[in-house]
């Protein structure tokens, strides 16, 4: 982001779009998508939209102003809940019940890794080749996704096909009759915005002096979402050990003493809360996610296209909000904003996670 905001000479504000564009773009696509795969179906859906991403990424690397970029950001946006709103309803259909909050963190970990090396591979070739051929880069790694995907996702085995769009349309209703999902959707929209702000500004923060770092060592700095790998599959065994509602408790106050470590003026320092801020994120989507799946017995793909809405919702607003709190207090200005969320989805999950109790046998 920042050698987007120097060489279209944008500020902070201006390129932060490139964010919120795409944020926004999901949480508009989300539900309908959800809603669609309900008739459809999730493999058809999944592939065609993994196939699609590629023509915008590719174009990015061919922008000529920053508002292409942002345009062409909002269509990523447009095409992402296809893949992961219903790659998610997918796993709740196609494995048992009591192994959805396990297969949902294995499926988490592969967005860990993508979200790292999108991060990180970029920063680099954009530090030797130039931005551009960094999104020509990501879109042939996409297009080899796709076709991997393609050949090996195998086809629905459990899949109800919703009788048309009004009843797919009145089962997304339903949703917001439950309690525990309104709460899980709230606790989405508090994750992404946390992660916006904290993954977003730290970039401007360590961009200026006195650390003046480069884009390669910007983008070296997502290396903190790797060890989210080796966090997330534990997701399972860890809920079997506290309960949903309790990991999630105690991930949110390590989140907050992550992001606390942030403040010291430390590249070191700052990395390591950059690793804690991660691993509890990715823990959080995951436990959450994995909640929506769970919890609905019908209907998932509306239910995680809900979910997505209201997670990517909160991205946005994570966005344009950090930059008021950018503006008006600098990056203890950002700090302080995420642990106020933080403590809103605490008491949120406080009062609306109930379930019966957890073991290994049926995490």
């Amino acid at each position: 982001m920042p050698t987007l905001g120097d060489y279209f000479r944008a500020t902070e504000a201006q390129v932060s779009v490139t964010v919120s564009a795409t944020t926004l773009a999901v949480t508009l696509m989300a539900p309908f998508v959800g809603v669609v795969a309900e008739i459809l179906g999730r493999r058809r859906i999944v592939i065609t939209a993994l196939f699609l991403l590629v023509v915008p990424t590719a174009l990015i690397g061919a922008a000529q102003s920053l508002d292409q970029i942002v345009a062409l950001r909002f269509v990523q946006g447009l095409l992402l809940p296809p893949v992961f709103a219903v790659a998610v309803a997918y796993v709740g259909d196609e494995f048992p019940r009591e192994n959805v909050a396990a297969v949902t963190a294995i499926y988490t970990t592969g967005s860990v890794l993508g979200g790292f090396l999108s991060r990180f591979l970029t920063g680099w070739i954009g530090d030797f080749e130039g931005w551009r051929v960094a999104f020509f880069a990501m879109a042939a790694i996409g297009l080899l996704c796709a076709a991997a995907v393609a050949t090996t996702l195998p086809k629905e085995q459990h899949f109800i096909r919703a009788e048309g769009l009004l009843h797919s349309l009145s089962m997304m209703a339903r949703h917001f009759r439950d309690p525990r999902l309104v709460a899980t959707f709230g606790a989405g929209f508090g994750v992404l915005f946390c992660f916006v702000v904290l993954f977003t500004y730290v970039n401007f923060h360590l961009a200026a002096p006195p650390f003046d770092l480069s884009s390669g060592w910007l983008g070296s700095l997502f290396v903190s979402y790797v060890f989210g790998i080796f966090t997330t599959p534990l997701t399972g065994r860890l809920v079997a050990a506290f309960g949903r509602r309790g990991l999630v408790l105690g991930v949110l106050a390590t989140w907050a003493a992550g992001s606390a470590l942030m403040l010291v003026p430390n590249v070191a320092i700052i990395f390591i809360g950059l690793v804690v801020c991660a691993c509890s994120g990715f823990i959080c989507q995951a436990v959450s996610t994995g909640y929506v799946a769970f919890t609905a017995t019908q209907a998932r793909s509306s239910a995680v296209g809900l979910y997505v809405t209201s997670y990517y919702l909160g991205g946005t607003a994570g966005a344009a909000i950090g930059g008021l709190a950018w503006r008006g207090g600098g990056w203890f200005g950002c700090v302080v904003l995420v642990w106020i969320v933080l403590a809103a989805v605490a008491a949120c999950v406080t009062r609306f996670w109930h379930e019966p109790p957890v073991t290994l046998r049926n995490v």
